[in-house]
């Protein structure tokens, strides 16, 4: 079984230096042509948002923040997992495994964490909270070779929460961790107690197309827009990504505005990203890519993962909730079509999909409200 090692995060200050100067002395391209976001993220805003990262953020206190929890690395298959463990007060708590997506990461969850841990009331659930970073993300490892797509990275998952000694686990991701939750619910039926997702990975029912609802309706809108205008970055980090990454990997300026657009396009934030997350929680969760030099690693689970596999159908006890900001929003049938022993489904009136990151609370209560329908 592999070793469990405590991890310390320590970025030499020599690194930050270096983003300091790199930031100094930025490249900037000609302004956008446009009032709007409609050829990309504003050039003044990614001025505005950089000089703040130089002269005013402070990454200090974000390490603190993170190595106040219990943080380890346990290697899977030549790669170094890490993972945030925070156990619950109460024994009896079941463990839930949380998977980040991408442009996230861990810190998407640093406040959901210690609501997930404590009961609100005697009656109220708790859980062991697990949060690994994704091969090539954050301060996981990056695969030296190919295959880490999907149902491996599920795998690896299994073999990290027996490593843990949680032989049965909730699973609950969005993004990428909706695709690596399902992986585990629909291949390894005898670990997983329960899935939910604020991002179910299900499209619309070919049946159902002549007959649409209002809700199924505006789901189509929205992918239709995402096809349209949304997914250029998903077409290159799925058949490119190591010409990106050059990029991205140089100049912080570069790989804020790569993540920075989607903040905006994929929040419930009225039009700035800002309005939905701070400013310091935007760098934080730039810093995990920018201090691992993840712009390329990061963007190969694209590589590894469209267009391979097939969907399968899940029998675990499932549930999820639908942000009305979230890429595509399938309806309860739509749903019920794959998950298909689906416990809860609810529609919220605010949020995205950045659901633990945007709102904390609300997501807490989701996952309550779904795992309860499940004890």
């Amino acid at each position: 079984m592999p070793a469990i090692r405590p991890f310390v995060i320590d970025i030499p200050e020599e690194t930050l230096i270096d983003l300091n100067d790199r930031l100094e002395w930025t490249r900037w391209p000609d302004r956008e042509l446009v009032a709007d976001w409609t050829q990309g993220i504003p050039l003044s805003y990614v001025k505005d948002f950089c000089e703040y990262w130089q002269h005013t953020y402070d990454w200090r206190e974000t390490e603190n923040r993170l190595n106040a929890l219990d943080n380890y690395l346990i290697t899977i298959d030549n790669v170094d997992i890490h993972c945030i463990v925070q156990k619950s007060t109460h024994e009896e708590s079941l463990p839930l495994l949380i998977t980040h997506g991408w442009p996230g990461s861990v810190v998407e969850f640093l406040h959901a964490i210690p609501l997930l841990r404590k009961r609100q009331s005697d009656d109220d659930l708790a859980f062991h909270v697990i949060v690994p970073s994704l091969p090539g993300f954050g301060f996981s490892s990056k695969p030296t070779a190919t295959g880490w797509g999907v149902d491996k990275i599920a795998n690896a998952w299994v073999e990290l929460m027996g490593t843990l000694g949680y032989d049965k686990f909730l699973v609950q991701g969005g993004d990428w961790g909706a695709a690596v939750s399902s992986s585990i619910a629909a291949n390894h039926p005898d670990h997983c107690l329960g899935l939910h997702t604020n991002m179910p990975t299900v499209g619309p029912l070919r049946e159902t197309l002549d007959d649409l609802t209002p809700q199924e309706e505006e789901a189509l809108r929205g992918s239709r827009f995402y096809q349209d205008w949304d997914s250029g970055y998903s077409k290159q980090q799925s058949t490119r990504p190591q010409t990106l990454g050059y990029g991205l990997v140089d100049s912080p300026a570069a790989q804020a505005a790569w993540i920075l657009e989607k903040f905006y396009q994929w929040t419930d934030c009225n039009g700035h990203p800002e309005n939905a997350i701070t400013r310091d929680e935007l760098i934080d969760n730039i810093m995990l890519y920018w201090l691992t030099g993840s712009g390329a690693s990061s963007a190969r689970i694209y590589w590894e993962s469209f267009g391979r596999g097939s969907r399968k159908d899940i029998n675990v006890p499932s549930g999820c909730s639908i942000f009305p900001k979230e890429i595509f929003k399938p309806s309860r049938r739509w749903v019920e079509a794959v998950y298909k022993d689906l416990r809860y489904y609810n529609v919220l009136e605010k949020g995205g999909h950045f659901a633990a990151f945007e709102n904390p609370e609300v997501f807490v209560s989701e996952l309550k409200a779904c795992f309860a329908q499940m004890s």
